[in-house]
């Protein structure tokens, strides 16, 4: 089954849609963690339970959007491109490897929409995790979690240094000045 889905996501061009989403989602989800946290820190005495809710809700409220968002976006291009196919060949495709794609291809790229941020996020999340099961984390939890924001954003911009074929270094210090000017106007705001 797997290999077929590989074979679907290939053979339509799929995996180039699922690998923009998962870096345009997982952006936003690290985005809105960094923004989130940088919130938190600037307010001063943020009760850490309520911080972790908080991003916690945030997180799963990307994850819900992106996938449902994808999902019915692709569904209702998958069923475009399938009907176009069909009526070209005059013929009913119903059962057919296309017909299958149509169906299975939403449903993989929705995953990867929605599973990004969710993901991007919990890493993000792990300090203040740590520190809420009694964990000494070195610098702070938020200072960590903010941490791990930038060094997410900045695995962003690598991983598309690989896609475009540019200097690794270049591409993540790119990802990552877009972070420290939106940690830096949340901090001058927030102050």
């Amino acid at each position: 089954m797997l290999q077929r889905l590989r074979q679907f996501l290939l053979f339509n061009r799929s995996h180039d849609i699922a690998r923009r989403y998962f870096v345009v989602n997982g952006f936003d989800g690290a985005l809105t963690m960094l923004g989130l946290l940088m919130g938190f820190y600037v307010s001063d005495g943020t009760d850490l339970g309520i911080a972790t809710t908080a991003c916690l809700g945030a997180a799963i409220a990307l994850g819900m959007s992106g996938f449902s968002s994808a999902y019915l976006s692709e569904a209702a291009e998958r069923r475009r491109e399938f009907q176009k196919l069909q009526d070209a060949m005059v013929t009913d495709l119903s059962g057919s490897a296309p017909h299958t794609a149509s169906r299975w291809i939403p449903l993989l790229i929705a995953a990867v929409n929605g599973l990004s941020p969710v993901i991007i996020s919990f890493i993000i999340m792990t300090p203040l995790w740590l520190a809420q099961a009694g964990m000494v984390v070195p610098f702070g939890p938020f200072e960590a979690a903010i941490a791990c924001a930038f060094g997410m954003i900045f695995f962003l911009g690598v991983f598309l240094s690989s896609v475009s074929g540019t200097f690794w270094l270049l591409s993540g210090m790119q990802a990552l000045l877009i972070a420290v000017l939106t940690a830096l106007l949340i901090f001058f705001i927030g102050s």
